[in-house]
């Protein structure tokens, strides 16, 4: 046998898997990923404040022009259906204000750094997945094949439905909500805060395909139970789109909508993962 072929031997155990690490090599090999992320998210955040002037106005502040994107496609879509000019609206005219000595500076690294975790989000879940993934078996590893780019590809898609989706419809119902002898003047600390809560829930929200498929795999979820709780989903869905938009209702539907076809798309997905199960106990 080859000296080679021998050392591949010693290094694996039974079920096929690498030799075990002790407490302290996790705690070195979870330092050394957090870290690899860390870097990633500072370097893309230093590049992001760079160009912090392209980031606050074209990204961060689109959804309070006019000239965005949604605001042209909701105006056609709406004609499109046949409901006039039902969805054609445009942001309020806002004057948004920064109230510290520093604010502008200190919010323009914070967003710098939180639209860096954004971008940096695929080599992030890598670093996680990376530290993870040893512990799983050889057939688990298969059937997690691709896991980073679905992981991401799901992030960035909730994320960006809710950058044109959400954020155009709630700025509009916040903006354009008065109060008696009160003019709405929102700070820059607020509008940041209220474009992540738009934006980052919605991308994690939409991850939920994902979380399904491995309770599914451990036996915690199966489609059945998904099936017969299908009514009591639909109150959980509208409750949590309550909690992460703003009090309009047609917002909520928005945000609600997807939510449950993701629920649907779950269904599928446990169900699948239920044959699948099947057959491998079978055979």
């Amino acid at each position: 046998m080859p000296l080679d072929q021998i050392d591949v031997d010693k290094d694996l155990t039974e079920d096929g898997q690498g030799p075990e690490m002790s407490f302290l090599d996790h705690l070195e090999e979870l330092r050394g990923r957090i870290l690899k992320a860390l870097a990633a998210i500072v370097t893309l955040g230093v590049i992001l404040f760079v160009v912090k002037g392209w980031l606050f106005d074209t990204v961060i502040l689109g959804p309070f022009d006019e000239e965005f994107f949604s605001y042209k496609m909701f105006c056609q879509f709406s004609e499109m259906i046949g409901i006039s000019k039902a969805l054609c609206f445009s942001p309020p005219e806002l004057d948004i204000q920064a109230i510290g000595f520093a604010e502008p500076f200190i919010t323009s690294i914070k967003v710098a750094f939180i639209a860096g975790f954004f971008v940096a989000f695929p080599f992030v879940f890598y670093q996680f997945w990376k530290f993870v993934s040893p512990g799983l078996y050889a057939k688990e590893k298969k059937a997690t094949r691709g896991i980073v780019f679905i992981c991401s590809f799901l992030f960035f898609l909730g994320v960006l439905f809710g950058y044109f989706i959400i954020a155009p419809f709630a700025i509009n119902f916040l903006g354009n909500f008065v109060l008696p002898r009160v003019n709405n003047i929102p700070t820059l600390a607020s509008v940041i805060s209220y474009m992540v809560m738009f934006t980052a829930p919605a991308g994690l929200i939409f991850e939920l395909p994902v979380v399904v498929y491995f309770l599914s795999r451990v036996g915690l979820v199966t489609p059945a139970a998904m099936r017969k709780y299908r009514k009591h989903s639909i109150i959980g869905v509208l409750l949590l789109s309550a909690l992460i938009t703003p009090p309009d209702v047609i917002t909520q539907f928005l945000i609600g909508i997807p939510l449950y076809i993701l629920y649907e798309l779950s269904i599928f997905i446990s169900r699948r993962v239920e044959k699948k199960l099947q057959k491998e106990m079978a055979a």
